[in-house]
This record gives structure tokens, sequence and C-alpha cells, in this order.
């Protein structure tokens, strides 16, 4: 029996088995999902074949030291960013033997949203060894919870790792 939603799960088995038929291995790098995506694609026996690591980023510290974000990147343009998110992915892709990297930082809530960046407010980004990195935000439901909000993340990051 899994704790995560069946949903995540199977989208991680989804993820994993077409990174198995690709020959490809996958890396995560996450600040507002707190390793969920990690968690979801470990759920699955196995997975070490593909996964080869999770980063679980929360502090801008962490995401400087463990993954070599500029901290002038977070400085002037805030954790929840595109820039940080490109960076967040291809630090992870560098620092793992991974071919395909995936970051996500965000606004969970319930506080901590701005005018600028409210809750619900996500950045995530692809980095390949085989193509330029790829960043897109999303707007998910600020008046979700915050388990909704991470779990929508987590899904949303999931779809980005497919080869």
């Amino acid at each position: 029996m899994s704790i995560l939603s069946p949903t995540l799960v199977a989208a991680a088995e989804r993820v994993l088995d077409a990174h198995r038929e690709a020959g490809t291995r996958v890396a995560v790098a996450e600040s507002c999902t707190g390793g969920l995506v990690s968690a979801a694609l470990t759920e699955i026996a196995g997975s070490s074949d593909v996964f080869v690591a999770g980063y679980v980023t929360y502090a801008n510290e962490a995401k400087v030291r463990m993954l070599g974000v500029d901290p002038v990147l977070i400085e002037l343009h805030g954790a929840v960013s595109q820039e940080v998110a490109r960076a967040m992915a291809e630090g992870a892709l560098m620092r793992s033997s991974a071919d395909v990297a995936v970051a996500i930082t965000g606004v969970a809530g319930p506080g901590g949203g701005s005018a600028d960046k409210p809750v619900g407010t996500v950045w995530f980004a692809r980095a390949s060894s085989r193509a330029d990195t790829q960043a897109e935000l999303k707007h998910f439901d600020p008046a979700a919870s915050r388990a909704a909000i991470r779990v929508q993340a987590a899904l949303e990051a999931l779809s980005l790792l497919f080869p």
C-alpha cells in the first residue's frame, strides 16, 4: 500500500517505463514539492535503474550549495522564478549522471504569496543533455490546499520528465 496518491504513483511509473525504454536516466531538484516527485519515483520497485538523484533544496542556501544556483539570481529574481528554476534543473543535471532533470520552485501556501507571486505560482524547468533548458510557469488554484498544490506541481513535474 502506498502513502502517495494512486494518480501520482501511476504517473511516476509511466515516466520510469518511458525512460527504461529510451535507455535514459532522470534527476529531480525540488523546492515547494519537498521531495514528493522523488518519493513518487522511488515508490516503484526497481526505479534505481532510471532515477539517479533527488535534491530537496527548500532553503535558498541549499539551492546555492547543492545545485550551484548563483545567489545573485535568487537576489535579483527571487527563489520562485524562471531563472532559479532553470539553474536548479541545470545544477541537478550537472551534479548527477542523469540525461534529464526537472526542477520545481513555487509558493504552495497557504501563506508566503505576494502580489507578484501569489499562492499557487510554480515555476518548472527541464534540463537535458540533448536540448536547451525549457522553463514554464503554472498558476494553480490559490484557494486549493497546500497539499493539493504540491500534488498538482508534482504531477506537472512528472509530465515534464517524459523523454
